[in-house]
């Protein structure tokens, strides 16, 4: 984003960014947890974006944090216009009702982990 005045993003595919910081945290909260559960658990931030709208979000907190001077602009574009050899699905998203009843894990919503990757970027 720095070295660009603009960058096109894939805008209909929708997901939950999530940091590998929060997956190791939740995961180390749910190993600690007392009951004998088993099963499958589905583990995101909460909340959802699509890549375009993750990419803005991206570089308006980069701004923010002092990161980057200016921001460039995110066209958005489809993703029969971004062809890549994987199929990637419209919508992504997982259910992590099951995973916060559980063990009792709030979740943090996308954003703040994002303002946290950031910052320690920022840093260093």
């Amino acid at each position: 984003g720095a070295e660009r005045e603009e960058l096109t993003v894939v805008a209909d595919q929708v997901g939950t960014p999530t940091p590998a910081a929060l997956i190791a945290e939740v995961t180390a909260q749910a190993l600690a947890h007392p009951g004998q559960l088993s099963g499958t658990w589905h583990l995101t931030a909460r909340g959802q974006t699509s890549w375009h709208g993750f990419a803005e979000a991206i570089f308006a907190e980069a701004v923010a944090q002092g990161v980057l001077a200016k921001a460039p602009r995110v066209r958005p574009i489809t993703t029969a216009d971004y062809p890549t050899p994987a199929k990637r699905p419209g919508y992504s998203c997982l259910d992590t009702t099951r995973l916060r009843e559980d063990f009792g894990i709030a979740l943090p919503d996308w954003r703040e982990g994002l303002a946290r990757v950031i910052g320690e970027l920022r840093r260093g």
